[in-house]
């Protein structure tokens, strides 16, 4: 079985392949898979880009958007297609995501935060829609309850789940910090 975990950043996502069953998987790959498009401005950010001018054009957010959503859907089909090749076909297949929060942007009402927010939403849908597209499984998780969520999902104790991030670490080589370790451990939930 093969598992991919992501931690979703502000326009890419930091991703960690595992295979094997959850009793003992083996660390594959890490990589950038990148949601937004270096070459065009404000994609990275783009419910940022004129906020504090208060001069923020709907259209020009809607454009940048369209951009994620066509870069999102190309790097995932590529990252998709190079880690689910040893499978015959896709079924099987799954994600976990790991994001900074599911609030509603509507709810929030310091126009810097609901632009945080806003960005939030929009890379874990776009990430999310695009491995859906190919076929894949996805599950979602808050950071903060990650920790929790692991020690449940893989009947395992927080040092017991270090210590094997520790080891995937070793295996994939640097860097290996915080946002590797919470794609590794949601590529490991969902192979449980």
């Amino acid at each position: 079985m093969t598992a991919m975990g992501f931690r979703v950043k502000s326009g890419y996502a930091v991703a960690v392949v595992l295979e094997g069953g959850a009793a003992a998987p083996l660390a594959v790959a890490r990589r950038v898979v990148e949601l937004s498009d270096p070459t065009v401005a404000g994609t990275r950010q783009p419910y940022h880009d004129g906020l504090f001018t208060h001069e923020q054009d709907p259209r020009r957010i809607a454009r940048r958007v369209e951009v994620v959503e066509r870069c999102a859907q190309k790097a995932v089909a590529a990252f998709v297609t190079e880690f689910g090749r040893a499978r015959k076909g896709r079924e099987g297949l799954h994600a976990g995501l790991v994001v900074g929060s599911v609030i509603d942007p509507s709810k929030v009402g310091n126009p810097h935060i609901r632009a945080h927010a806003n960005e939030g939403r929009l890379f874990r849908t776009v990430l999310e829609d695009a491995l859906r597209s190919e076929g894949v499984d996805c599950s979602i998780v808050v950071e903060k309850n990650l920790a929790a969520t692991a020690a449940r999902g893989l009947g395992r104790t927080g040092r017991e789940i270090a210590r094997t991030l520790t080891l995937f670490g070793a295996t994939l080589g640097s860097p290996w910090r915080a946002d590797e370790k919470a794609a590794a451990t949601a590529a490991w939930l969902a192979l449980a």
